[in-house]
């Protein structure tokens, strides 16, 4: 950490350069204006801001924040997704064991005591410390070192945050725990010695009963995305917990959340309702979609599948629904002579359980994106290929 860069003149020029777009890689390659600070360094700096914007405006809005690597910032969590799991723990002592940059804990220490944030990187720890100190947090003790070993040396805890990441990628898209770093399932053992309670993030690559295989005393699973984007899974671990596992999804967005939530092995035991389009149809977003909560959405809001593996939903009432919601203009067989005398030249198209892809379709149909009208492609309980019509209902 160049504590350099914090003096005023070099602050104002980070400022400036990052209130309109710039080239860093340009900037990077040209001389700094100040003497012991790179170019890159500045970049870094600049990088940070931009990034911030959008993910992490508290940290935008104040001045003298130290901001790390791309990679750190890629790794963090945003503030949106942050405050969300601030919401899930209490108490007087939290021990994150992986903190990185610190977004996670500083939301935590507004609702624990203590913070613990453990950092491998020491610079990144010097960085967090920094930081914290600029934002005015005097209750997160940070820590240089691997979080597993300070975690020994600790007495008990209310809650341990762990965000393991990836040690390779050789493995495709499949997403194991023990392929990441800390190894949580060979350290359970370690973990249950310390706390009752246990908080996880992985990737929303990781599969539920892969995650549920891998752990132990499994409570809830947190399926969070942003702006309907799945950001990341929480796992809430509970020594002892033998009950039911609940699903919490939750879709965070600028205007209202959209929160669903149900028990995943009473979604094993729904009965399927199909029927053929009504007067609206439903589309779940991609929280619930992930959740894998298709039967229990439908039975909550009272809704009828269109097919058993189309994920699309209709009912003659109209709903406040966590997704996206249409009024159906029209329904009508996928041929090439109803697709032309609709003569719909402009419009947004989804495919659902349906033979060719959007592009195909666009090309196929001469249909360009946008507009007011929405094409659902599908397949209905009938087996029959349909296209549905229909207006975007705002939510």
């Amino acid at each position: 950490m160049n504590s350099k860069i914090l003096h005023k003149e070099v602050q104002q020029f980070i400022f400036e350069k990052s209130k309109t777009p710039i080239d860093l890689s340009k900037l990077i390659l040209s001389k700094s204006p100040f003497e012991n600070i790179s170019s890159k360094e500045l970049a870094q700096q600049i990088n940070g801001r931009l990034k911030a914007i959008q993910k992490f405006s508290t940290w935008y809005a104040q001045s003298n924040i130290y901001y790390p690597p791309n990679l750190n910032l890629e790794q963090t969590s945003s503030e949106a997704t942050a405050f969300y799991k601030s919401k899930l723990v209490s108490g007087e002592v939290l021990i994150d064991l992986t903190g990185g940059f610190g977004i996670d804990d500083y939301f935590f220490s507004k609702k624990c005591k203590q913070v613990i944030h453990c950092e491998m990187n020491e610079e990144l720890s010097t960085i967090a410390k920094h930081n914290f100190n600029t934002l005015k947090v005097s209750n997160i003790k940070t820590i240089p070192g691997n979080g597993i070993e300070i975690l020994k040396q600790q007495n008990t805890v209310d809650w341990i945050y762990i965000d393991p990441s990836r040690r390779h990628d050789h493995k495709g898209k499949v997403f194991f725990l023990e392929d990441c770093l800390p190894n949580v399932p060979a350290h359970l053992d370690l973990f249950f010695s310390k706390s009752n309670n246990i908080l996880i993030k992985t990737s929303p690559l990781l599969d539920f009963q892969i995650g549920i295989k891998a752990l132990r005393y499994v409570k809830e699973i947190h399926v969070v995305a942003v702006n309907n984007e799945v950001k990341e899974l929480l796992w809430v671990l509970v020594k002892g917990y033998s009950e039911d596992i609940s699903i919490n999804t939750i879709n965070l967005r600028k205007t209202k959340d959209q929160e669903f939530s149900f028990v995943l092995n009473d979604e094993k035991q729904q009965s399927i309702h199909l029927g053929l389009p009504k007067t609206y149809l439903y589309e779940p977003n991609t929280a619930i979609l992930k959740s894998g909560g298709f039967l229990s959405v439908a039975d909550s809001f009272e809704l009828e599948k269109i097919h058993q593996h189309s994920h699309l939903y209709t009912s003659d009432k109209k709903i406040d629904f966590p997704g996206r919601c249409f009024e159906i203009v029209t329904v009508f067989l996928y041929q090439k002579k109803t697709m032309s005398k609709a003569g719909i030249t402009k419009a947004n198209i989804t495919t659902r359980n349906f033979p060719e892809s959007v592009t195909m379709l666009r090309k196929k149909f001469k249909i360009k994106d946008g507009g007011e009208d929405y094409l659902f492609f599908t397949t209905n309980m009938e087996q029959k290929k349909i296209v549905i019509h229909c207006k975007r209902i705002p939510t």
